[in-house]
């Protein structure tokens, strides 16, 4: 499903999805409202973009967004005045959500703002990022809950932690040589880029 949003006290304009065509969005996935997909974004069933009340949610080029993941936000507008709070800004313009390029959201991700993902960054299943700012480069191991830190670049986030402090944020070691999921990011956007092309292929004969 691809809809506007509605229009209430938190949302006084209706905006339109604005997905690349050579992103491709699962008919069983939704994208509503103030969400921009960049190019060859991989959309899969069950996955929710919802900008319909922290906006604008931003998906960068060749990310993808798995199965049963959700990107929402907080109201990021109450009666006409933005509410800065909720909002971050990357590159002189503020998002709700902001997910870079090539980075990989994976099983059941909930990604709620405010919050950024930066470049080449993977997300593992299951994983919550909430009013959180994630590096580029940073692997996230599934099962983690982030809330209220700044993951620096680089780093990894073992599986099951809640990190809660920044002073736990800091701590969090650092992607080595060594580390065997170093490289995993690479293939799974690899995979999905095609997942995407292959499946708008399909769809246009």
């Amino acid at each position: 499903m691809i809809e506007s949003n509605v229009i209430t006290d938190f949302s006084s304009k209706e905006s339109a999805p604005v997905i690349d065509s050579t992103a491709y969005v699962h008919p069983l996935a939704s994208v509503i409202g103030n969400v921009i997909l960049g190019k060859g974004v991989m959309v899969s069933p069950c996955a929710s973009i919802r900008g319909d009340e922290g906006q604008p949610l931003h998906v960068g080029d060749h990310s993808n967004v798995q199965d049963g993941v959700v990107i929402h936000a907080l109201e990021t507008e109450m009666d006409g005045r933005a509410v800065e709070k909720n909002l971050y800004q990357v590159d002189g313009k503020k998002y709700a959500v902001y997910v870079g390029n090539r980075v990989s959201l994976a099983h059941q991700v909930q990604v709620h703002g405010p919050a950024v993902v930066l470049d080449d960054s993977f997300i593992g299943m299951q994983s919550l990022v909430f009013k959180s700012f994630v590096g580029g480069r940073c692997v996230v191991e599934p099962g983690c809950i982030l809330m209220g830190v700044t993951v620096p670049e680089g780093r990894y986030v073992p599986a099951g932690s809640v990190i809660r402090t920044q002073d736990q944020a800091d701590a969090l070691p650092v992607i080595g040589d060594d580390y065997p999921l170093k490289d995993m990011n690479k293939g799974v956007v690899h995979v999905n880029t095609s997942l995407a092309q292959a499946y708008l292929k399909k769809g246009s004969r």
